[in-house]
């Protein structure tokens, strides 16, 4: 009977984080696996886009907040221009909207990044056989109805409002990012309270009442398209 070297192929992962303590935490998840590969790490979202290009991984893993291309905009890049790689988002966000607007842009996965330790490897695994993982604990959120609705009543597009100043743009676009205020404090070289009141200021002049609400404006006018 003749003999045969069977071969397991490893999945290949690409890792895409800001935060190098918890991108070193990502990388030791992924090197534990048996069956997957880490084959490159980002800290931006452009970085991570151009290796995407070179490497193609099975699976990008990224985090939503990433400087130069949010992990939104990235998916949709990485959708249309590679189909064949699959992205899970890592977020602290729990909101609803941010879940809508991750599956709409073409993102297989969606983890907390509080579940990270326990869900990520789980996620790779689930998106790799061609299915979709939201987060557990959002699974109430997600599945309640269809994709959702941006363009919806209560949330106004640009015309007939007030214009923002350019420092109330910058600061509601960074929000809608899903950065805090100390993040963009730091971003803008401003004080948490400038930051604070611009956003205030902003979201006012819109008739935006919450974070979601900023997140759905920002969608409907593009403003996560390639920032």
């Amino acid at each position: 009977m003749e003999e045969r070297a069977w071969v397991s192929k490893k999945s290949s992962v690409l890792l895409a984080d800001d935060h190098p303590i918890f991108l070193a935490g990502l990388r030791s998840l992924i090197q534990t696996a048996d069956d997957l590969e880490l084959i490159g790490e980002a800290s931006t979202g452009l970085a991570a886009l151009k290796l995407i290009s070179e490497r193609r991984p099975d699976v990008a893993v990224v985090d939503v907040s990433m400087p130069g291309l949010n992990g939104i905009a990235l998916s949709r890049r990485v959708t249309a221009e590679y189909p064949s790689v699959r992205i899970v988002l890592l977020t602290l966000h729990e909101d609803r909207t941010y879940v809508d607007l991750a599956l709409q842009a073409g993102a297989r996965g969606y983890v907390l990044k509080g579940s990270a330790a326990e869900a990520l490897v789980h996620a790779i695994r689930a998106v790799l056989t061609g299915g979709l993982y939201v987060d557990p604990a959002l699974i109430s959120v997600a599945f309640d109805r269809s994709l959702v609705q941006i363009d919806r009543p209560g949330i106004k597009s640009i015309a007939g409002l007030p214009e923002l100043t350019g420092r109330e743009t910058e600061v509601l676009k960074l929000a809608a990012r899903g950065f805090t205020n100390k993040e963009i404090a730091r971003k803008l070289n401003v004080s948490m309270k400038s930051v604070e009141t611009y956003k205030a200021r902003g979201a006012g002049k819109l008739d935006l009442k919450t974070r979601a609400d900023i997140v759905r404006y920002a969608s409907i006018n593009g403003w996560f398209e390639d920032i």
